[in-house]
């Protein structure tokens, strides 16, 4: 269930929110007047999260190319790798 606090409560209680968000690296919604207005989380998570989405980004990349035939054979590509290393 998602850690919900108000604008107020991250004005007043700014260290007890970030001591939140570092021990349990995930984020605190906050809300202004009522409504959703912020996602409040640690740099460590925010780096993380932002590291999966990269990941899932050139996942996605490998995927559309087997989908187009972008593709060749494991052993031709190794010796590709292998050539190159001995430069």
């Amino acid at each position: 269930m998602p850690t919900i606090k108000s604008s107020a409560e991250l004005r007043n209680n700014y260290n007890e929110i970030s001591t939140f968000c570092h021990t349990y690296t995930e984020p605190v919604f906050i809300t202004k007047n009522g409504k959703g207005d912020l996602a409040v989380m640690s740099i460590e998570a925010y780096e993380e999260m932002n590291s999966r989405f990269e990941l899932y980004g050139l996942i996605k990349e490998g995927l559309d190319d087997i989908v187009d035939g972008n593709t060749r054979p494991f052993s031709e590509a190794m010796t590709a790798i292998r050539s190159k290393r001995k430069r």
